[in-house]
């Protein structure tokens, strides 16, 4: 089993799962079977009692799963049924624990953080990675993990330990990090910001975690001049800084990730030649299909109607469901939220 960890930092919200979803999209196109993991820092058990507008939309798995709209993402991207236990909050994994300290699973010990939730966070991925979830028989090759919230963050840093340890019980060549970070433009000239970056990959590297890829998100395409200061300060081949900017569809970023080699990239740190890794990623249709939808000229309005229209994401799957009929239909869909 191969491991790809996706990290964030700076602000939340820069398309960690949109990043990890474009991985695995090329990853799939290689000939390689994915399946992906989301961790939630949270203390609830699940989505399913959080508020819209605190959370956004409850994506329901086909288990009945009530989980964070990211596992949608995954689910439509990589054309995946996930499970209840592809979702890890904090709430679960105290759980776990604490119902195997009442049955005398620890023998007496004291039951710390460390070693015994960060070990049940590694059980836990090392358990779930292993299910099939593409409806083909037998363990996938890769599985992506995303932490979620922002490197830094008091809740999610028992998970970043069980990930620094979770690096060294893996076989040397079985995990990969995977940093996404903000490089602001300032001034009337647009310059790029390496600094928020620098500071980020520095308090990961001081939680003993060091990224082999750093995915850079900006308004407009890395320079190289900012490409090498971050992989100089940062401790990474400028090659492996890779710029993930604005487009006009989220079904673009695969396609930029693959013209920066980050198929390339990812076969030499993992060994994926030897799990069966196509020469090349087969993007031909979603490259036809990411670039007609900005060729699209006559449009069709659907309303939706809604409590919670303020936030867009409330409704994720009802849009994307919208969406993906007008590309079949090749219309542009013109969406207009009504506030019940």
């Amino acid at each position: 089993m191969k491991y790809i960890v996706v990290t964030g930092g700076v602000v939340s919200g820069l398309g960690k799962g949109i990043t990890i979803s474009s991985i695995g999209r090329l990853l799939k196109s290689a000939g390689l079977r994915v399946t992906s993991i989301k961790i939630d820092p949270y203390l609830n058990t699940d989505a399913g009692t959080m508020s819209p507008f605190e959370h956004g939309e409850t994506f329901v798995l086909d288990d009945g799963g009530e989980t964070d709209l990211d596992l949608g993402n995954y689910e439509r991207f990589l054309d995946l049924a996930l499970t209840r236990d592809h979702n890890i909050t904090t709430g679960k994994i105290y759980a776990s624990v604490i119902a195997k300290e009442r049955k005398g699973a620890y023998l007496g010990k004291t039951v710390q953080v460390v070693p015994h939730i960060t070990q049940e966070i590694q059980d836990w991925i090392e358990r779930v990675a292993r299910v099939p979830t593409d409806g083909k028989a037998g363990a996938p090759d890769v599985c992506l993990v995303e932490v979620g919230g922002t490197v830094g963050d008091i809740e999610s840093s028992v998970f970043l330990e069980a990930l620094r340890q979770f690096q060294f019980q893996v076989p040397k060549g079985d995990f990969c990090l995977v940093h996404v970070s903000l490089v602001p433009c300032l001034g009337s000239v647009g310059e790029q910001k390496t600094k928020p970056t620098q500071h980020g990959v520095k308090e990961l590297r001081g939680l003993g975690l060091a990224p082999d890829v750093i995915v850079c998100r900006s308004a407009t395409e890395l320079e190289p001049a900012t490409r090498a200061k971050i992989g100089i300060f940062c401790h990474v081949e400028p090659s492996h800084v890779l710029s993930v900017h604005d487009v006009s569809n989220i079904y673009h970023v695969p396609l930029i990730l693959l013209e920066q080699n980050m198929d390339g990239i990812l076969r030499k740190t993992l060994g994926l030649d030897a799990c069966g890794m196509a020469a090349k990623c087969d993007m031909a249709a979603w490259r036809a299909m990411a670039e007609a939808c900005d060729a699209f000229e006559e449009s069709v309005s659907v309303a939706i109607v809604g409590k919670y229209t303020g936030l867009a994401d409330s409704y994720l799957s009802v849009y994307k469901a919208l969406k993906h009929s007008a590309i079949q239909a090749k219309r542009r869909l013109d969406v207009v939220w009504i506030e019940s």
